[in-house]
């Protein structure tokens, strides 16, 4: 019985290593016909490769994209605003609407325009140091939840400071062509405008006020430094030898003075409802197979070459068994 299954393994093992063995062989000879194919083939596969890199350059040439992007800061609370302005435009492009494109918005460039977005800059230092309150927000919202998912949640994320609007040109484009256009169509808001007047009048009118109570501590100092140092002093300026009551004059003069400069810098940025930081334009888009046909081309053109060889051998095989 165990002579029996021993010699059965045996024969089973010699059985494997023959199939083994054919199907080496068989890739053997199917490695040495495609080298036989290409070495028989050489100039008509040289020529493939040529044309296949010419004509995959002339596609990238016709499909090149640019990518071009603004960052801007929406001012008065137009974060909803900016938005729905950028989601019409881009709803325009979609509809093939040339005549709003050109005659509302204004773009100069409209055959290579292609699509519009934008997105949040993430920044959540920014967002939380720009208000105590975001801290407490953010700190509970992550009490109940993933951090990341909240620090990307759409309700969060349009509160940042700065956005991304991006676009896609089919070529080169200057920005008077587009970027210009773009903007001055953001700001063009009645509505705002007024808030932008009131808010500018509100700045104006506390920078004044500052200025003012900044003069008047200013006054009461130097009347202190001169009783100081006059040969006499008033009963009534024993109020200031309490070192603590004029640390605290000199702290709320500093404090407004460092107001003064943070409101001055704010003011700049709101002489428009929509503020550009800046501008980047012509970036070329390069992923996916975006400008990399010219090295894919000559491949399929060689493969497709190579397919219709063997369907070919494949052919007359069958014609010749079909013949007998």
């Amino acid at each position: 019985m165990s002579t029996n299954s021993q010699s059965n393994n045996d024969n089973q093992e010699i059985d494997f290593s023959k199939i083994t063995k054919k199907f080496f062989e068989k890739i053997s000879i199917k490695f040495f016909k495609g080298i036989l194919f290409f070495k028989n083939n050489f100039i008509i596969i040289l020529v493939l490769f040529v044309l296949g890199a010419v004509w995959g350059s002339f596609i990238d040439k016709e499909t090149s994209t640019y990518d071009n992007q603004i960052i801007v800061t929406p001012n008065f609370s137009s974060v909803d605003y900016l938005y729905n302005k950028i989601d019409l435009i881009n709803s325009k492009v979609n509809e093939g609407d040339t005549l709003f494109l050109k005659n509302t918005v204004g773009i100069k460039d409209i055959k290579n325009f292609t699509g519009i977005k934008v997105e949040p800059i993430i920044d959540i230092y920014t967002f939380i140091g720009t208000n105590p309150v975001n801290f407490e927000f953010v700190k509970l919202l992550a009490e109940d939840g993933d951090l990341k998912k909240i620090v990307d949640d759409k309700l969060t994320s349009r509160n940042y400071l700065f956005h991304n609007i991006s676009f896609t040109t089919s070529n080169l484009t200057e920005e008077k062509k587009i970027i210009k256009p773009i903007l001055e169509f953001l700001n063009k808001s009645e509505y705002y405008k007024k808030i932008q007047k009131e808010n500018i009048n509100n700045i104006r009118i506390k920078i004044k006020e500052n200025d003012t109570i900044i003069s008047q501590i200013n006054g009461v100092l130097n009347s202190f430094s001169n009783s100081i140092n006059g040969e006499q002093k008033s009963d009534k300026l024993v109020y200031y030898n309490d070192n603590t009551q004029l640390n605290e004059v000199i702290k709320t003069k500093n404090e407004l003075i460092l107001e003064q400069g943070l409101i001055r810098v704010k003011l700049l940025n709101l002489d428009k409802i929509i503020k550009e930081s800046s501008a980047t334009i012509n970036i070329k888009n390069t992923k996916g197979l975006i400008g990399k046909m010219k090295f894919l081309m000559p491949f399929v053109f060689v493969l497709i070459f190579f397919i219709l060889g063997v369907f070919r051998s494949y052919y007359k095989k069958q014609l010749a068994k079909n013949n007998k």
